[in-house]
């Protein structure tokens, strides 16, 4: 048998971080067993779907390393509406299904207090199709469904609990979860790899498959993933888009090894490792039944662990994209235009700052307020920052440290040597001293190493600047 797998998307809006979560379980479950990962859209909410959201997911999984050549389809949910109808006909004909005429609302006042699910009054009405009539599915009243689970083992759902559930709406389109059985039949998926949220659904489905005459497939449902509070992330309420933690800077080596960590963690003391490590260690049967946290802070620490390890060139090559106001990868969302203008960009001298500000971002978006001094006319200096380093005392700082710069040699080696003879001069430790100087070169009280970044700025503009900033004063 080859394994099959899916991964099955809405098309409603930015790619979510467990989606490609369970993308990632999914591809790399299909490379281990040498088999097929089929992606599917469910285009089937024509008033949300739209054609941009699918050429996102496809980027999407593009970024985070599931190429477009190495999946089969992407399939469209749509395209299979007369199956899911023949499918809904089948079960009915075959007294398998049946219709009701009952609103929500009806069944609710029948019960009253006690309300726990659909009553099944209309199961020996022998209803026929009719508007405003659901088909629902005729489930067993006696016995039990068992879910093989490669999660979590044998879960086991009492038939009389699964009420008489709806497969085909009044205008006879099949919901849900008679669609997507439809559509892992058509398709021959022999694997459901999915978050825990569908489990409830999972006996249901099961019920359909033996219905239609199928086998089941083996199911496993991993964790879902959950904010600080332990919530399931939400869309509306916590930060989810993986294409904005890829417009922030994140590496996608970074995001899809900090993912696959979500309910699984490789062999050994460790947790960042290389790619070929987790598709060879990683282990459905392996995966902790538990939610998993997605933290935010960690992810970052594991982005500026990646970003310092890239070579030199490599970690060049990835922060143009916010130097130069480009889009990061296809179909991503425009990254903001860097503070100074396009001409004023110098590739060489970034390529000269690149090694003081590889080992102190964690983000490529930050590397624009570190390097920003060098590229345009004038810093940017906040008042805050101003305010502190040009106390008391800055004003006679600034023109002795002019005088010592003018009279020495351009490199930082030298210039940090005469900042601590001015400062020493004036009972200042060379990290008071340096305060003002940095404000008055780069506009800010933190940044690169300061006597390096006034070695790559040069003589001229660096002294332009302590004479303007004395100027203030």
């Amino acid at each position: 048998m080859t394994v099959r797998v899916r991964f099955a998307p809405s098309p409603t809006g930015m790619f979510h971080v467990g989606g490609a979560r369970s993308a990632l379980q999914n591809w790399i479950y299909a490379k281990q067993q040498g088999g097929v990962f089929v992606l599917r859209i469910e285009d089937t909410d024509a008033a949300r779907n739209r054609p941009e959201w699918t050429e996102g997911i496809l980027n999407a999984l593009a970024w985070i390393g599931i190429a477009r050549d190495t999946y089969e389809g992407p399939y469209f949910q749509s395209t299979y509406a007369e199956q899911h109808t023949a499918a809904a006909h089948r079960l009915y004909q075959e007294g398998k299904a049946y219709y009701c005429g009952c609103t929500r609302e009806m069944v609710q006042e029948r019960a009253g207090a006690q309300f726990r699910g659909y009553d099944g009054f209309c199961r020996d009405r022998s209803l026929g199709p009719g508007e405003g009539r659901a088909l629902r599915f005729r489930t067993p009243d006696e016995g039990s469904t068992v879910v093989v689970d490669l999660v979590r083992g044998e879960p086991t759902f009492e038939n009389k609990l699964l009420e008489d559930f709806v497969i085909a709406r009044g205008d006879g389109s099949a919901v849900f979860l008679l669609a997507n059985v439809v559509d892992d039949m058509t398709m021959g998926i022999t694997h459901v790899i999915r978050a825990e949220e569908h489990l409830p659904n999972t006996p249901k489905q099961q019920l359909l498959w033996v219905a239609l005459g199928h086998t089941p497939p083996i199911w496993a449902h991993v964790p879902v993933v959950v904010n600080e509070k332990r919530q399931k992330l939400s869309k509306r309420r916590d930060k989810v888009a993986l294409e904005q933690y890829r417009d922030e800077g994140y590496l996608s080596d970074a995001m899809r090894n900090y993912l696959m960590l979500l309910g699984w963690a490789p062999s050994g003391d460790r947790e960042i490792v290389p790619w070929s490590v987790i598709e060879d260690e990683f282990r459905l049967e392996e995966v902790n039944p538990s939610p998993a946290f997605f933290d935010e802070r960690k992810l970052r620490a594991f982005n500026g662990e990646y970003i310092r390890a890239l070579s030199l060139p490599d970690f060049v090559a990835a922060c143009q994209p916010w130097l130069t106001g480009t889009p990061v990868a296809p179909g991503g969302t425009d990254v903001p235009a860097p503070p100074w203008d396009p001409s004023a960009y110098d590739p060489k001298v970034f390529e000269a700052l690149a090694p003081h500000a590889q080992t102190r971002i964690a983000l490529l978006s930050e590397v624009v307020p570190n390097v920003d001094f060098a590229f345009l006319d004038e810093p940017v200096a906040d008042e805050a920052s101003w305010a502190k380093a040009m106390k008391d005392g800055a004003a006679d700082l600034l023109d002795a440290s002019i005088a010592a710069f003018e009279a020495s040699s351009w490199d930082a080696e030298s210039l940090k040597a005469a900042l601590e003879a001015v400062g020493t001069e004036r009972g200042l430790k060379l990290g008071k001293a340096q305060a003002p100087i940095r404000v008055a070169v780069t506009g800010r009280s933190v940044g690169l190493p300061l006597f390096e970044s006034l070695e790559i700025l040069g003589r001229d503009r660096t002294l332009g600047r302590l004479r303007a900033a004395r100027a203030k004063l």
